[in-house]
């Protein structure tokens, strides 16, 4: 990977492109991408988030105190909000009590030392903050905020009326980031440990949002503020509200860490519908604390909430907008007919909460994290439920959907993502590392382990390969380094004797490196090819077949081909 430009780099860059393997970034991508050295020496702790929703003129305003504790010493401070929202002040506060006194300090930072480049807000300060002593950032907004044309693939705000006329609202902002609507640190690299958020709304509707509801306040009868706490760590991406004319109805697990609260909240009208539909979250409860461990946020409890798009992994609010339909929508996107046993959203979203939610990649580079577990979380399921070759035909149907067009990991430090081969083809690299362990209970408990290890943690990819090569005792790294950071599927170029009695095999389309084994279709026999040939000793009868739920592509080679080469 090339080195991008540091976010530091002198103002009269901007503008500046430079390109990597498939692509052009800016200095504002290297802004928004980087966590350098305006941004690793602050820690974010906690955010009280209050936002005035204006529905009739699609405008919010408000203030996000940003409380944070000094790591090191640093002399510029990054936050975010992108165009063409507004800031009106900053503040920052200082915490100067002692044993004898009681005292905060409240200072308007000045217009000459606040500089934007890109959507970035660099604070300079004169004199270093201090380690010893937590500081508040009060920072006033405003603006019309950008709307989300096709959400949640297109990010922004959601700007909708229900079936009844009613406003419906909300925002769906993963990978476009959460400064689209609100100023805060936006890099994924640190999550707030906590937060509280107050959304203020037209008197006769209802705000959801993360967490537990705290408290609930009315106004002169037309305004009403909805309080939300949210305890857990949680990134940025997931602080969201949702804003309609909603109803609720809850129930208790009987979970892993004791009763779990899951709370449903759907448009009037749609009570009955969702009561049969979210049968499916308590299924998918019970599957993924099996796979995974307990559920990650128990104190925040857990939600389903009907959105106006299709579904995101909103940590404690999951986004469900399937329309109470089977699978995708009513389509089966591993063309198995298993991925209409179940409702698609139901269970992927909430897989996130492990996935993405508990585990979270710090550059979205690395959103395979999230995305390839929380797709292998769909066969997980199917096989929690109807058995190991349903599960099996599921994530092999899925590979119809690959394309291999570029490496699943992104670009670092440039906020940008690699191919959405990450759902199918990263799925299909964990089924392999599944085959190769060949202990089914061994892969759960690594997985459970896992969730343990790096609960309510960022993680890096080398993180995550170096924990399952660990615990699987099998070094994965040619898998990873070809099915991560090349396109390219490996193929097994198979040769076979004139009398078919003798086979040869090795890979090629692949790294130098490559290697794994291979399990012999209908048997317990395994080859471990490499990229040179080599001979395989086959049981009389035996043909050099490979196991299908492999994800790697075989060609017969003619002898007199394999021998000039």
């Amino acid at each position: 990977m090339q080195k991008i430009i540091s976010s530091l780099v002198a103002i009269i860059l901007v503008g500046l492109f430079f390109t990597t393997a498939n692509a052009q970034f800016t200095l504002a991508d290297s802004i928004r991408g980087t966590y350098g050295a305006s941004r690793d020496w602050w820690d974010v702790t906690h955010y009280d988030l209050s936002v005035n929703i204006d529905i009739a003129n699609k405008s919010i305003s408000g203030e996000n105190i940003i409380d944070f504790k000094v790591l090191k010493t640093g002399n510029e401070l990054q936050f975010d909000l992108l165009d063409p929202m507004i800031i009106d002040s900053v503040f920052i506060q200082v915490d100067e009590r002692n044993d004898i006194t009681n005292i905060t300090k409240k200072e308007k930072i000045k217009r000459e030392n606040i500089a934007r480049r890109g959507n970035g807000y660099f604070i300079s300060f004169t004199t270093p903050l201090s380690t010893l002593r937590p500081y508040q950032l009060l920072i006033f907004f405003h603006g019309k905020p950008k709307e989300a044309v096709n959400p949640p693939w297109d990010g922004g705000f959601i700007w909708r009326k229900d079936g009844k006329g009613n406003p419906w609202v909300s925002v769906a902002c993963q990978g476009l980031g959460a400064s689209v609507w609100y100023p805060c640190k936006d890099h994924q690299a640190d999550e707030v440990d906590s937060a509280a958020i107050h959304v203020t709304i037209p008197e006769n509707l209802v705000c959801v949002s993360n967490g537990q509801l705290a408290g609930r306040k009315i106004y002169d009868t037309t305004l009403t503020t909805y309080s939300w706490a949210v305890k857990n760590p949680i990134n940025n991406y997931n602080i969201v509200p949702y804003i309609g004319k909603y109803v609720n109805f809850s129930e208790t697990y009987p979970g892993e860490n004791g009763p779990l609260k899951m709370d449903y909240w759907v448009l009037e009208g749609n009570e009955e519908k969702a009561k049969i539909q979210f049968k499916d979250a308590d299924r998918m409860m019970k599957a993924f604390e099996h796979w995974f461990g307990p559920y990650p946020f128990y104190a925040d409890g857990y939600k389903l909430v009907e959105a106006p798009h299709l579904g995101m992994e909103h940590q404690s609010a999951i986004a469900y907008g399937n329309k109470f339909k089977q699978g995708y929508s009513g389509r089966d996107l591993s063309h198995s007919g298993w991925g209409l046993k179940f409702d698609f959203i139901i269970v992927h979203e909430s897989g996130h909460e492990w996935f993405a939610n508990n585990i979270t990649s710090k550059d979205i580079a690395d959103m395979w994290i999230h995305e390839s577990f929380t797709n292998y979380s769909e066969t997980l399921f199917t096989d929690y439920y109807y058995g190991k070759e349903a599960g099996n035909a599921y994530v092999i149907g899925t590979r119809q959907n690959i394309v291999n067009d570029e490496p699943i990991i992104g670009t670092y430090s440039v906020n940008k993502e690699g191919s959405g081969d990450m759902y199918y083809k990263g799925g299909n690299m964990i089924h392999i590392i599944r085959q190769v362990m060949n202990d089914d209970e061994k892969f759960r408990m690594m997985l459970r382990e896992m969730n343990k290890t790096f609960y309510h943690s960022t993680v890096t990819t080398k993180q995550i390969e170096d924990f399952i090569i660990k615990k699987s005792g099998y070094n994965f790294q040619p898998l990873f380094d070809q099915y991560l950071r090349t396109k390219d599927v490996p193929i097994l170029e198979i040769s076979k004797s004139a009398d078919g009695k003798k086979y040869e095999c090795r890979f090629t389309n692949c790294n130098s490196d490559f290697t794994i084994p291979l399990r012999i279709k209908g048997t317990e026999k395994w080859i471990t090819p490499t990229t040179k040939w080599c001979k395989v000793k086959l049981d009389k009868n035996q043909t050099l077949e490979i196991d299908e739920n492999f994800y790697i592509t075989t060609q017969v080679v003619e002898t007199k081909k394999k021998l000039n080469n």
